[in-house]
């Protein structure tokens, strides 16, 4: 059975390059990432190439011996499709379609193409589409190179460019229609954010395929869609949520991934107001993924350009169960040794026991380990957060109970 989905899927090569501000350690972290994105989206990477370059190449992003090489595995290996690990310019799309008779994408396509794959309802649906009509709008030329191969421009030019000039008009007016559509299930989704009353809101935010919905399931006791695949949730999902006598609202937002593309940004602006007019931040983290620092620096930029970093937030260190650490001989002198080798108790001396305004703790959601304990802080926060917004009426004021009665219809 096995067997079968892994012919099925599409060969595929992925490209990145070594940079003054992208070092081949980085680059190999990226393409890893790329290649579990690749996974997801349905193909599977037989070759990865790299180049060292003071900058990408800008007609075709590598150099040429290198575009030269892709090209001639292509054709020996039937590869279909060939991702870069950047977003591609236009032109750089365009020539290197040229040169290389294969699907030519970048990480930003390729995600667009994930998103489109898991979006279930209408709504992510739309915001997916406004996404990839924003991408395509400046790429449409390429569509149209079978024009500029033709010799003898009489005739040629015009039809070409009405082409191009119709098919740029047809996705400006579709990407109109698509914000109106937005726009109006936005003030669809605000009203019904206003009307979930006083209740405190908790959402979960975190790299890709780190745990929250798996941890949205095991505390909310829903049915959340999870798969060990990137982006296996985009619909966010909110569910009442009751710790002791203390009822809150907690939401499993869609996943954060190192550059992610500003078309989704935009277009999943809704999305992300889930995690602006949250109370209290989860920020759930997989430890056992080597590059989990790197990816809490990913979801703090992008909390901060949402401008919801200075929220109160407890870094819930997920997945022990799976966090393995290499284990050193005391006597061994020619190993160094690194953070790649620290126990999580070395883990918790560092940064992690005393990050800030924030709060820490060790779990694995899917066995339920240290689940009391993060049940409790949850709920000390949640009741500060009580107790600061109606400091008279504590648990017992009107406002609350109407609030949970309207959740309850």
């Amino acid at each position: 059975m096995l067997e079968k989905e892994v012919i099925n899927f599409e060969k595929t090569a992925i490209v990145g390059i070594v940079t003054q501000n992208q070092s081949e350690e980085k680059l190999n972290e990226y393409l890893d990432e790329l290649e579990f994105l690749t996974f997801t989206a349905g193909g599977e990477v037989i070759k990865r190439f790299s180049q060292k370059m003071e900058r990408p190449n800008p007609k075709t992003f590598v150099g040429t011996g290198k575009i030269d090489e892709i090209n001639l595995f292509v054709k020996e290996n039937k590869i279909s499709t060939v991702i870069f690990d950047d977003e591609l310019t236009p032109s750089q799309q365009k020539n290197i379609s040229r040169i290389i008779d294969c699907k030519i994408l970048d990480r930003t396509n390729l995600i667009l193409d994930i998103f489109a794959q898991r979006a279930e309802t209408s709504y992510a649906r739309t915001q997916v589409e406004l996404a990839q009509c924003i991408y395509l709008l400046p790429r449409l030329s390429g569509l149209w190179t079978h024009l500029e191969r033709q010799k003898g421009g009489i005739g040629m030019r015009g039809p070409g460019e009405t082409e191009i000039e119709t098919d740029r008009r047809i996705v400006r007016d579709r990407i109109s229609l698509l914000k109106e559509k937005i726009k109006t299930i936005d003030k669809q989704m605000s009203i019904q954010r206003s009307n979930r009353g006083a209740m405190v809101r908790v959402a979960l935010v975190g790299y890709t395929n780190v745990g929250k919905s798996t941890l949205m399931n095991a505390i909310g006791k829903s049915e959340v869609f999870v798969e060990n695949k990137l982006f296996a949730t985009l619909d966010t999902t909110v569910r009442k949520v009751v710790i002791k006598n203390l009822p809150f609202l907690l939401s499993d937002t869609v996943g954060f991934i190192r550059k992610l593309p500003t078309q989704l940004v935009d277009s999943f602006k809704s999305t992300l107001d889930e995690v602006r007019e949250a109370d209290l931040l989860l920020h759930v983290v997989d430890i056992s993924h080597p590059d989990f620092e790197d990816h809490i620096e990913s979801v703090n930029q992008i909390l901060q350009e949402i401008k919801s970093n200075d929220k109160p937030t407890i870094m819930v260190f997920n997945k022990i169960d799976a966090y393995k650490h290499l284990t050193i001989d005391d006597d061994d002198l020619i190993t160094e040794r690194t953070r790649k080798h620290w126990t999580l108790d070395e883990w918790k001396q560092t940064w992690m026991s005393n990050v800030g305004h924030d709060k820490a703790l060790f779990i694995s959601a899917t066995q339920k380990e240290n689940f009391e304990e993060f049940r409790e802080m949850v709920y000390e926060a949640v009741r500060q957060i009580h107790i600061t917004r109606f400091p008279y009426n504590n648990f017992l004021y009107p406002d609350y109970k109407d609030a949970i009665e309207k959740e309850e219809e």
